[in-house]
């Protein structure tokens, strides 16, 4: 597994199509937005986190069987299911019970990855994404999150990206505190998409700090700041104050429409920066989904002080647990046209039963800058046990 930035560094700084090997796994299993049509239009309709990702609760366990899985639900294909209720979306089946106040979750993403760069002979690869454990405990109103697994270097060594403790202030007001990613936008499963790598909200990105969520039946109101980015901190690179806004509003179950704020502190490294962005997710009917987002960088830089991404993704369920996904993307900044990129994404995501998704995933990029048009092949098996 390779970071995505090192991965680009390595390919060179126009090849950014390369990005897309820096493992997926490294962060959690993340929220999948299409679901906006099953109306569940919020993250902790299922997930432990409030900014989606990472383990899912028995509730949204139960879903991914009941309304995800082809073959999973009760019932399915007129046949009633012969495992005991709660048994085949619960932790290793069920073998250790899900009675307690620990949850567990296992996330293992055996891959496939296959670049086509102009000029250059790149080997396919297969390798193993990621190998993560997560956990949750929750007690009265007290949640405690972690996950460990492979760190995304070659070494083998074990690290965490997330690990918090959160409090239920009251029915609408929570407070968490420790290493996070910040709520902006929409959290598109693929962290290689441009509104996750290119605003620097992918894999290793999250940030230490306290986030304060307000929540009404319609709103959801997440406001973050903390001394910087987690990784930074750890390695000594220095700390930069970064905060954060997100604010949702349900228009109904299956129409969101979302603002979002996340301004970084000047490092040794990068410059400061202000991202703001606007997001829209509607699900006309129970087969389709489609979200946009739009997104304006402000920082300090020479050549220009704005950057720009616009990105849709659209997906169909052609048949149940069965879905076809297309992602036009584009990014640019002004006057610097080595920065301008367009990317088309074609892909298909395959949820048989529960604890089983079968993800493919076709990029073609079109640099404007020298003409240059790269390919990538992912192939994933994802396993959430």
């Amino acid at each position: 597994m390779i970071r995505a930035r090192a991965f680009r560094r390595n390919l060179g700084t126009g090849l950014a199509a390369a990005a897309l090997a820096g493992g997926w796994g490294a962060a959690p299993a993340s929220a999948e937005p299409i679901f906006l049509s099953k109306q569940y239009p919020r993250c902790t309709a299922c997930h432990y986190s409030p900014s989606g990702g990472g383990l899912l609760t028995q509730y949204g366990r139960s879903l991914s069987r009941e309304e995800i899985s082809t073959f999973g639900r009760s019932g399915a294909a007129g046949v009633a299911s012969t495992d005991a209720p709660g048994s085949e979306e619960s932790f290793l089946f069920g073998a250790l019970g899900s009675d307690g106040p620990l949850q567990l979750g296992l996330d293992i993403r055996p891959s496939h990855l296959d670049l086509n760069v102009p000029g250059r002979s790149i080997a396919d690869r297969n390798f193993l994404m990621n190998l993560d454990l997560q956990a949750a405990w929750q007690r009265e109103r007290w949640t405690a999150y972690g996950s460990v697994g492979r760190g995304p270097t070659g070494g083998g060594e074990f690290v965490s990206y997330e690990h918090w403790i959160a409090y239920q202030v009251s029915d609408a007001v929570s407070v968490r505190g420790g290493r996070f990613l910040p709520a902006y936008g929409v959290r598109f499963a693929d962290h290689t998409s441009f509104t996750r790598e290119g605003l620097n909200l992918a894999q290793d990105d999250q940030v230490y700090g306290v986030e304060v969520g307000v929540s009404t039946d319609r709103s959801l109101l997440q406001m973050s700041v903390g001394p910087g980015r987690a990784e930074s901190l750890v390695a000594g690179s220095g700390a930069a104050f970064t905060a954060s806004g997100r604010f949702q509003h349900d228009l109904n179950p299956r129409t969101v429409v979302a603002g979002s704020v996340l301004y970084r502190g000047e490092t040794d490294i990068g410059p400061r920066s202000t991202d703001t962005g606007v997001s829209f997710g509607y699900a006309p009917v129970r087969w389709l989904t489609t979200w946009t987002h739009t997104d304006l960088r402000f920082q300090r830089l020479a050549v220009s002080d704005r950057s720009y991404i616009v990105a849709n993704q659209t997906s169909v369920e052609a048949l149940r647990g069965v879905w076809l996904r297309v992602s036009p993307q584009v990014r640019w900044t002004d006057n610097d046209p080595r920065g301008e990129v367009r990317r088309m994404v074609y892909g298909l995501d395959f949820y048989p039963r529960t604890h089983w998704h079968v993800n493919l995933s076709y990029y073609r990029d079109h640099h404007r800058f020298g003409d240059l048009h790269t390919q990538t092949l992912l192939a994933q098996l994802h396993l959430y046990l």
